[in-house]
């Protein structure tokens, strides 16, 4: 190759070498741009997850369920619920009441009474009489302490009215006593006798009452009047009602005694039946 061409050639190729020294600056200049961009998207994606964790924590620190306060904090002394003219009619003859066990006495107690009448050869009247208190408090997984204690009434009416052997059962709502109040009465045959059972169930706000009483004539002695031992019950259970209303200050109690505890008129005997009774002696 001439000395000439050579030189045509290198001239042609000096503006090829500049383009392309060109193009790699450009490119050299643009990395730098890049990462910026890089960098800012890297922020903002950085404060995406900060927002998303707020409100992550934002939820986490909603308010706790709750529910309202049980109206009653505590139970009168069982055996003290009732006055002592009520149990000198009731229960004549008893001495004493027997407590019943309660690892709780605030929220669950009961007392019960024995009286026998004994006339010798004429026989003996025989009475039974037992109170039995129980307390629900409100809890925000099972709801408030009426509620609760609306079911237990709800049952234990049900399992009085299932009770084994009962003869001629009747139940009735009670006015007048409580929130809602049932008596149940029916006719036990013992080798002893027939014994008369009352059972009057109420509920009052959060806390039920169960009273047992029953009577019989022993021995070759009479049988008591159901009427009125089912009268006799009707008047204990509203007195043992007071006494809860009593024992949690004078507020609750500000009510008349023949008027219900909370204001409202008795509810109808629930048709549900319920939890246990005390069973006749």
């Amino acid at each position: 190759m001439s000395e000439g061409t050579m030189q045509r050639r290198a001239q042609r190729e000096q503006p090829e070498r500049a383009k392309r020294l060109t193009r790699v600056l450009v490119c050299a200049a643009a990395v730098p741009v890049m990462l910026v961009a890089t960098g800012c998207s890297s922020d903002s994606g950085s404060d995406d997850g900060g927002g998303d964790k707020a409100a992550s924590a934002s939820a986490s620190a909603s308010p706790s369920p709750t529910v309202q306060a049980a109206a009653y904090r505590t139970l009168p002394e069982a055996c003290r619920a009732l006055s002592k003219k009520t149990l000198e009619d009731l229960a004549p003859k008893a001495k004493s009441g027997k407590e019943g066990s309660s690892d709780d006495v605030a929220s669950r107690a009961s007392c019960s009474w024995s009286s026998l009448d004994n006339n010798g050869v004429k026989g003996s009247q025989f009475r039974w009489l037992n109170v039995s208190l129980l307390r629900f408090e409100s809890d925000t997984t099972r709801g408030p302490g009426d509620k609760l204690a609306q079911e237990y009434y709800d049952k234990q009416v049900h399992e009085v009215r299932a009770t084994p052997g009962a003869k001629g059962l009747n139940a009735q709502a009670v006015t007048g006593t409580g929130d809602e109040a049932t008596a149940v009465r029916y006719d036990l045959k013992k080798k002893e006798g027939t014994f008369k059972q009352q059972t009057v169930v109420v509920r009052v706000e959060n806390v039920v009452v169960t009273l047992d009483y029953n009577g019989a004539g022993l021995a070759g002695d009479k049988t008591p009047d159901a009427a009125a031992l089912l009268a006799d019950a009707k008047k204990a259970a509203k007195e043992a009602v007071l006494s809860v209303t009593r024992a949690n200050g004078p507020a609750a109690a500000s009510g008349s005694p023949s008027a219900p505890a909370s204001g409202r008129p008795s509810a109808p005997a629930s048709k549900a039946p319920s939890a246990s009774a005390s069973g006749t002696s």
